[in-house]
């Protein structure tokens, strides 16, 4: 059940959409002076090596984040947290979602973290231990009906499983619903694989019926290897922020650039 690290496929193309929109929807709410709340469900550890032998296994990095940085321009939130992050940490490091946002958030915001796996739990608690970020060794979905609704009542949530408990697929709906009662106003956002074996359409269907008004953005990419079974990377998001469409519409430019290659 605890099995899945994330290293094997830090910086990869999932990433790179996941992370995108992440730090542009973080950067548009600090432009506002009023403090935020960021909660995130499956947090990992938070911080990367890439030369590291599990991420050079896959090589999903250097078919990712490695090949198409340039589509951040250097006053992307994105390009500003990666940067900062290999400023401290060294060139081949990586933030995953909780160091991007730590990058883009303001001391007055405040961060709650969930990661159950227990080395997990520990690198990303070291990792986050200069930023005022709250992080709990706990269920991610038990953490985010428990916070909810927070203070400040402004900000976004990220839920990000690995999915190798089979069963998300059917929760998350129930999930998020019960963390939207009690958190109307909130950003909530779904990750989620698309895969061959199309698991996650009922998925979405229910969101769809349950968020009629929430933006699902998708980009498609070749598979990471032979028969691999993700082909591409989705984002649901309630009560999307204003300009998030056109955000995502560019990244849709950029990605459909790998698949003409």
């Amino acid at each position: 059940m605890l099995s899945y690290q994330h290293i094997y496929h830090a910086g990869n193309l999932a990433d790179v959409h996941k992370h995108g929109l992440l730090a542009w929807m973080l950067n548009y709410l600090t432009a506002k002076d009023k403090p935020l709340t960021y909660i995130e469900t499956h947090a990992g550890r938070a911080l990367y090596n890439l030369q590291d032998a599990a991420a050079l296994k896959t090589g999903e990095a250097a078919a990712g984040i490695g090949r198409v940085a340039s589509w951040f321009d250097d006053a992307h939130p994105l390009t500003n947290a990666l940067n900062a992050v290999r400023t401290t940490h060294g060139a081949d490091s990586y933030a995953g979602s909780p160091l991007i946002a730590a990058h883009v958030l303001r001391p007055d915001d405040r961060m709650h973290l969930a990661e159950l796996h227990p080395g997990e739990h520990a690198a990303l608690d070291f990792a986050l231990s200069s930023f005022p970020a709250k992080c709990y060794r706990q269920d991610g979905f038990e953490l985010a009906h428990s916070l909810t609704p927070p203070t400040p009542r402004r900000g976004l949530m990220l839920i990000d499983p690995s999915y190798e408990i089979k069963t998300d697929y059917a929760d998350i709906p129930r999930h998020i619903a019960g963390v939207t009662r009690a958190w109307n106003v909130g950003i909530i956002c779904l990750w989620y694989p698309m895969l061959t074996a199309q698991s996650h359409l009922p998925m979405l269907t229910a969101l769809h019926k349950a968020h009629p008004s929430a933006l699902r953005h998708e980009v498609r990419f070749p598979p990471a290897r032979k028969g691999h079974g993700m082909i591409g990377s989705g984002m649901f998001v309630i009560n999307p922020p204003y300009g998030l469409e056109a955000e995502a519409a560019r990244l849709s430019d950029r990605f459909a650039t790998l698949t003409a290659d």
